[in-house]
């Protein structure tokens, strides 16, 4: 594709995207909830015909020498398509919230001012590796009556273009435009360029990957963006805690799956459980062929389990997304010391506490400046199914409009309604 055919390319998407986003503004809730149960259906359907689209890309991943944790990001088995389709009926089942008005109250002057709930119009968005975003970011725009662009990323394009002609049937089969979810076709980057510096017709930009595509979108967009840069998460160990327990959670965040950006990547001690709580979960990850980059202190703890692999932590493993089986650990003096590490060190994504204080636990919900902030829990369920979301468009570690997992409301606006009966302003 040429410079002259890649602007016309992105225009005229843009500009179908814009058109179909006034159709979708008014689309029924029945048209929409219709076109997601059809588009559930669908994926179900086409299971076996998916996967093997999906091959193509996986082996053109594998010949690539593309590491392990971004082949496994590409796959989609049954069950990574079963939850795109329980994801859609979640939606489906949820109330709709355009148009909702909220707030109304009587003014001295004898109007009534609200703010109404609206779709945001136009997004594009700009992924890489999963396909199933695919399904997440046109289940969520057809719930929000929005319109988007998807570019998915060149590795997941046989599998991107086969979800997105079961997103555009499901949408016909509704009555509702085709054109509201439209997937770039060409692998061609210059694309990605053209996409992010259109804002008469689209109205917002959601990168979603590595740190790299991030940077080049935030530094380059001309139309908002909603992002977040990377996902380095921290489980703490709290004194007092139920070690069986943390034990547990803390090997869930880290093993239960290693590419997520939800994925614990930093495991803080309390220096007065870490004795007790350290050879334990050291004999776990060791079992599992994790990594561990320590401290001082975790190191003479951890020395003595069975083929634990132990490297010295350097300042630059604090800050670090790994993305595979390595964790880096930490003794810390105890609650002040873990929540300022926290914020110092994490990308303010997800970070949790496993105690047995309330006020410990409430003081880290207060003071620990993330996205998501969890106690007792496993990071991993930072998600917005987990959340009853339905489904996410990303998760933003910005603090305006949108933070943490992107759903329905973070792709919609607010206006306001003036109700009057003949009013003037004296």
């Amino acid at each position: 594709m040429n410079a002259v055919s890649t602007t016309e390319y992105a225009l005229g998407l843009g500009a179908q995207a814009k058109a179909a986003s006034a159709r979708m503004a008014k689309a029924s809730t029945a048209a929409k909830n219709h076109a997601l149960l059809r588009l559930a259906a669908l994926l179900r359907q086409n299971t076996a015909a998916l996967q093997s689209d999906n091959a193509k890309d996986l082996e053109r991943a594998v010949a690539a020498g593309l590491a392990a944790p971004m082949v496994d990001r590409l796959r989609l088995t049954p069950q990574v398509l079963e939850t795109c389709a329980q994801g859609c009926e979640q939606l489906a089942a949820m109330p709709d919230v355009i148009g909702d008005i909220t707030g109304m109250k009587q003014q001295p002057s004898g109007i009534r001012v609200g703010q109404m709930r609206v779709p945001i119009g136009v997004f594009g968005m700009i992924f890489e590796s999963r396909p199933n975003v695919t399904i997440e970011a046109a289940s969520l725009s057809i719930k929000s009556g929005n319109a988007c662009i998807l570019r998915g990323g060149s590795e997941a394009i046989d599998s991107n273009r086969a979800l997105a002609l079961l997103v555009q049937q499901a949408l016909l089969d509704s009555g509702l435009p085709a054109d509201a979810v439209q997937l770039v076709q060409t692998t061609d980057r210059a694309v990605v360029g053209e996409l992010i510096a259109m804002p008469q017709f689209v109205d917002v930009i959601i990168p979603r990957g590595g740190k790299g595509l991030i940077e080049r979108i935030s530094r380059d967009a001309k139309v908002p963006v909603i992002k977040h840069l990377d996902g380095n998460c921290h489980t703490y160990v709290d004194d007092p805690c139920d070690i069986a327990m943390a034990v547990r959670v803390a090997d869930n965040a880290k093993t239960q799956k290693y590419s997520p950006c939800n994925a614990s990547e930093s495991l803080l001690v309390a220096r007065g459980v870490a004795a007790e709580f350290l050879p334990q979960i050291g004999a776990i990850y060791a079992a599992k062929g994790v990594e561990m980059r320590v401290c001082a202190a975790s190191k003479a703890l951890l020395a003595g389990v069975s083929g634990a692999i132990l490297q010295d932590a350097s300042e630059q493993d604090w800050f670090e997304e790994y993305l595979a089986p390595i964790i880096s650990i930490k003794v810390v003096d105890g609650l002040d010391a873990a929540i300022a590490h926290i914020n110092h060190y994490s990308s303010h994504h997800t970070d949790a506490i496993l105690t047995r204080d309330h006020m410990h636990a409430q003081r880290f919900l207060r003071e620990v400046d993330s996205s998501s902030v969890m106690v007792n829990t496993s990071t991993r369920f930072a998600d917005g199914f987990e959340y009853g979301l339905g489904a996410e468009i990303g998760i933003s570690t910005d603090k305006f409009h949108a933070r943490g997992p992107v759903g329905i409301e973070g792709l919609t606006s607010l206006k306001y309604v003036v109700l009057g009966q003949g009013e003037v302003r004296g």
